[in-house]
């Protein structure tokens, strides 16, 4: 089978990801949030560092539950800096606290985050295909997230997020989960 070209095919983490959670709808807020703070950590550094160091950063991060990260204090922050199995990124780290609340507040404003990221697209997958970085969807989510006070938010960053948590289809042409959309 033809998979997107970015994936290693020699990483079998790898190719299950691609093959059953990239582009996959996500509802979960959980999920949700898991998902952002990854792909908040991966701003700079390839998605596969990250996949490959997903569990260290559950069991680290306390399986991303937002209380108990919004609980972090400075002892919690100092034992994350020195975890060698996550990325040790002292502003990523405190940004993941942060957004932990601010992610809680828009849960309460729309009854779930689900509802809020779903909301721009109308509860419709974007099918794009067009292998962009960023898109007016991506810019319109980014500003509003910053708006509320959220960090590592940017429009890049963003649309990657869109694009693991299924809002965006856009797997390669010649991807078989492409070609089984398209028929």
């Amino acid at each position: 089978m033809k998979r997107c070209s970015w994936v290693n095919l020699d990483n079998p983490l790898y190719v299950e990801y691609h093959d059953f959670l990239w582009g996959v709808p996500k509802f979960d807020d959980q999920e949700l949030f898991e998902f952002l703070v990854l792909e908040m950590f991966q701003a700079g550094l390839s998605w596969e560092t990250i996949l490959n160091k997903r569990e260290n950063f559950r069991v680290a991060f306390d399986y991303f539950s937002l209380d108990k990260i919004i609980s972090y204090d400075g002892v919690k922050i100092e034992v994350l800096m020195q975890n060698k199995g996550i990325i040790r990124n002292r502003r990523k780290i405190l940004a993941t606290i942060k957004n932990a609340s601010i992610y809680k507040k828009i849960q309460k404003e729309w009854g779930s985050f689900s509802n809020y990221i779903w909301s721009f697209t109308n509860h419709e997958v974007i099918r794009d295909y067009q292998y962009h970085t960023t898109s007016p969807l991506s810019d319109k989510i980014s500003k509003d997230l910053q708006k509320r006070g959220m960090s590592f938010v940017g429009s890049t960053i963003i649309y990657s997020y869109l694009q693991a948590i299924g809002v965006i289809d856009d797997h390669d042409l010649s991807c078989y989960k492409c070609v089984k959309e398209l028929e």
